[in-house]
């Protein structure tokens, strides 16, 4: 009976300091980009969201996805020390695309579960 208490004391335990563990928080400021009214005959459009690791542990990028061909993103590859912050730069190119456009990004890393989601928008005249 006392093997059992004890074995059942130390599954306690180990989940307490398991659950204490530093964890990176990613966060932005701003999420959404709006370009407004572009002319496609200018070219490609930039936007670079900054990026915020608001935990206790480094935050590490390890992918960004766009929605569409039409949208590059490019970002910070070294780990973000806790309270700093990285970039996330998004080109989009309005070549043969008139018209509104919403395009997504979703920025994967080891602070949040599934994906953090950018957004860019505008109109190609």
């Amino acid at each position: 009976m006392k093997q059992i208490i004890f074995i059942f004391m130390a599954i306690l335990l180990t989940t307490g300091m398991a659950s204490a563990q530093q964890k990176a928080v990613i966060s932005a400021e701003v999420t959404t980009h709006d370009f407004g009214d572009i002319k496609e005959a200018n070219g490609k459009v930039s936007h670079t969201f900054q990026i915020s690791n608001t935990g206790d542990a480094p935050l590490v990028i390890t992918r960004v996805i766009a929605s569409c061909g039409c949208t590059t993103p490019e970002w910070t590859k070294e780990p973000i020390a806790p309270g700093k912050t990285g970039d996330v730069k998004v080109t989009y190119d309005p070549n043969g695309r008139p018209g509104p456009f919403a395009k997504t990004i979703s920025v994967y890393s080891n602070g949040k579960t599934g994906s953090y989601i950018l957004t860019i928008r505008g109109n190609v005249e």
